[in-house]
Order: structure tokens, then sequence, then C-alpha cells
């Protein structure tokens, strides 16, 4: 498995994503390495690479230069232009506003390599650009594992892929999350587990529930090129918001569990990781309605624009008043399992390994 070369430092939903599906592998009869792309590799030693974030194409150009070893990629497909273009501020807001959602990653991906902030693994990627780097990849890739239906969609129209794809989905540490009937939810707590950043829209959940009856805390560390957003998210909070640095999810627990909503008020997100946690642990979810959510969440979540704190507010008030959802939760425990993400997950590894 090959990430980006910040899958630590600056961890995600992706950090969660390979580490969980790494582990239980091992259920399956396969044994998988987590590699940064910046880290030397002995490809003689693997039979497959596995790559995520098909929005950093230039980390998986290097490497499928160098060997023959047939790849899979769970894209992780993104789209962060509509805050790039409209909401980010700044000299890069500017320049976003004239720019594609690729010329946008393209931008980004140069800026963190001229600051110092990542590697820029393949040089062959500044004249290629994001969009041809990104077709080669999908052309070449032997199976794609999007989270999602709608992301796949997404991808085939945005590049015209027609790549094999097993949809693979993102899921739950169950062992772990696990509700207690027994321990009584405060019905005025409400949580945010995501790092701060301007994608996950904490800035305008905070001006949300300012000076509200609900407390608000927000778990997560800030991102590492956006301590300006971090900032303004302190400054502005009122008394009853809180912030508590990232935490490892063994932490999580006790938070979800006291907590009786959970909110991802996102300009986007693929599923929202976070939100499935919560909602094993008996939260209420109040998520955004862009991106690929209502596959994973139907009628179980309380839907928000991320553009309107009064809509957040009425989604959060609205989500306090609703019982635990027993039918997403068997469904979380059943379809969004980390051992049944695994298994997909070997299953398509077969199918590129030993195609019959």
């Amino acid at each position: 498995m090959i990430t980006r070369s910040t899958l630590y430092s600056a961890a995600g939903g992706d950090t969660v994503q390979a580490l969980q599906t790494a582990r239980f592998l091992r259920e399956h009869g396969c044994t998988a390495d987590i590699k940064l792309t910046d880290e030397p590799i002995d490809y003689s030693r693997y039979q497959l690479l596995h790559f995520f974030n098909i929005t950093r194409p230039a980390d998986i150009l290097y490497h499928i230069r160098k060997t023959n070893i047939p790849f899979v990629i769970s894209t992780i497909l993104i789209n962060y232009s509509e805050y790039d273009k409209y909401h980010r501020g700044g000299l890069a807001g500017m320049i976003f506003r004239h720019l594609s959602a690729d010329g946008i990653e393209y931008f980004k991906s140069l800026s963190r390599w001229l600051k110092g902030k990542d590697r820029l693994m393949s040089i062959s990627f500044m004249w290629k650009g994001q969009r041809k780097a990104i077709n080669e990849i999908l052309k070449k890739a032997g199976l794609l594992l999007p989270n999602s239906v709608s992301e796949y969609r997404r991808l085939a129209a945005a590049y015209n892929c027609t790549t094999s794809y097993m949809i693979i989905p993102n899921a739950v540490n169950t062992n772990l999350f696990k509700y207690d009937r027994l321990v009584k939810k405060d019905p005025l707590l409400v949580l945010c587990v995501a790092r701060i950043e301007g994608i996950k829209n904490q800035l305008t959940l905070i001006r949300a529930l300012n000076n509200t009856r609900y407390t608000l805390i927000l778990i997560g560390a800030a991102a590492p090129n956006q301590m300006s957003y971090y900032d303004s998210c302190r400054k502005a909070a009122a008394p009853n918001v809180q912030f508590i640095e990232h935490l490892p999810q063994e932490a999580l627990v006790s938070y979800y569990q006291k907590a009786k909503v959970h909110v991802l008020p996102s300009w986007f997100e693929t599923t929202g990781l976070s939100s499935l946690e919560a909602a094993a642990m008996g939260c209420s979810i109040v998520i955004t309605d862009k991106g690929d959510t209502k596959e994973y969440f139907g009628n179980h979540a309380v839907y928000c624009s991320p553009s309107s704190a009064s809509d957040i507010l009425s989604a959060v008030e609205k989500a306090a008043r609703l019982p635990v959802n027993d039918v997403l939760q068997q469904k979380i425990f059943t379809q969004y399992t980390w051992q049944q993400a695994s298994r997909y997950t070997a299953e398509g590894y077969k199918k590129i390994i030993n195609p019959t």
C-alpha cells in the first residue's frame, strides 16, 4: 500500500482507511505493508501495488514507471473546487477562481513542493499536469476501488474513465465502536471530528452554534497548510465551543458515546468516516448534502447546506430531537465494517493477481 508522504503527520480519513484495511486483510490471507510514497521500496517483494488518492497523481506516476507490477487504486476522489473557488480567501482564493478543478489541484501540488511541505515524486507531472497524469494512471490501473457508486460515476464523468472497478465501502471498527445503551447521552452535546480546514467548514459550524444552548466540541488538529483558518476558528468561537487536538480512535469512543449529535458540514465528503463511527455509537448525524454521503446515509441523516449557518443550526436542532437510529446502526454493523471492506479488497486483489 503506497500512500501520501504526509499520511501520519497530517492524519485524515485515508490514514484510517489504509491502516484498518491492512490490518483486517490478514484475516483473508493477504499481507500488506504500508509505505509512504517517498520511502524506498523493493518492488520484487510484492505481487501487487495498492495506491491511495487519485488526486495526488505525482505520487503514483513515480512508482508505476519503475515497475511493471500490476496496481489498484483506492481513488478517494474528493472535489475541493467549490470551496477553493468561492470560499477560500487570500491570494490563493483569487487565483483558484480562474482555474479548473484539475488546475487547482496541480497548483496546490506544486505549491506544497515549493514550500517544502511535500515531495514531488514525479518530475514529469510538472509538464503533464493534473488531468493528463490522472488519465494515464486510470488507463494503466488493473482495478479501481472507489468508496461508492456515486464516486465512480463522478470519476467516469470527469475523466471518461472505463477502467474496471469494485466498490469498497468505507467502514467502522466495530470491535472498538460499540454503543452502550446504559450510558445516557447529553442532549446538548454536539461533536465534530475532523481535521480543521476550510473544506470541513468548521468556521461556519462555529458561527451556527455560537452562544446557543449546545456545547460544541471540535476534535481535530489544524491542517498543516491552513493555520490561518484554524486561528480564525479559535477567534470566532464563543465560550460554548471547545477545541481538542487530534485523538487516536480509541480515545474518541467516550466522546461519541456521550454526544447526541455529530456534525460534518463539509463542502464535500466522499463518505464522512467520522460520521459512520458516530452513528455506530448512537449519535444522530448531521452531514453535508455535497458529495457521496446520501449513498451511505440515505434518509437516516439530517442533511445541511454548508453555506448556511442557519441551516446547519436547524439541522442540529432537528437531529437532537431524534431517537437513536437502530436501522442505521444495523446497516453499519452489517455493511460498513473493516472486515467487510477488507474482504472485498482481497477479492479485488485476487482478480488482478490471478485473473481467470
